[in-house]
């Protein structure tokens, strides 16, 4: 069975940030938007423009996953001292890139897209859990706020 093509949800430019219940915010990284295929102990990496990533390291990390086959979107990141993302780092490849994992969009041979966000995000968070990709595998984290107060964070003020 071939997994199916995802090609990763566009962000959605709005003017200035907004609240409103039906939506879940976080925080957007500075990196490459990318789906991850795993099947049968390979990682494939897959820009939203469709062209292959090599980050190595990291596919071969990420195909240590306890999975058959998976669907990950997220965003390759490479971390300071201080977790902040640095995105010329993913171009001077010198520090060990991690996979944000925004969403889980299919695993051992279910296709969960249809299920609730909250729903795929808590799958997500067991199988962070369950091991296997240690240094390499991170998720984000939903922020228990509004749009508006999520962007004062991000801005600082």
């Amino acid at each position: 069975m071939l997994l199916p093509h995802i090609k990763p949800m566009s962000l959605r430019l709005v003017r200035e940030a907004f609240d409103d219940p039906a939506y879940v915010f976080e925080l957007k990284h500075d990196g490459f938007r990318a789906v991850c295929y795993i099947k049968n102990g390979e990682c494939r990496l897959v820009s939203r423009n469709l062209r292959n990533l090599r980050f190595e390291s990291l596919q071969k990390t990420l195909a240590r996953l306890p999975v058959r086959d998976a669907i990950l979107d997220g965003e390759i990141i490479c971390l300071d001292q201080n977790g902040v993302s640095q995105f010329n780092a993913l171009f001077e490849r010198g520090k060990e890139p991690v996979f944000y994992v925004l969403d889980l969009l299919w695993l051992d041979g279910t296709d969960l897209k249809e299920l609730h966000l909250i729903e795929r995000k808590n799958r997500l968070s067991k199988l962070a859990q369950s091991g296997g990709c240690t240094g390499c595998f991170t998720r984000s984290t939903l922020r228990n706020t509004v749009g508006i107060s999520l962007e004062k964070f991000a801005c600082g003020t």
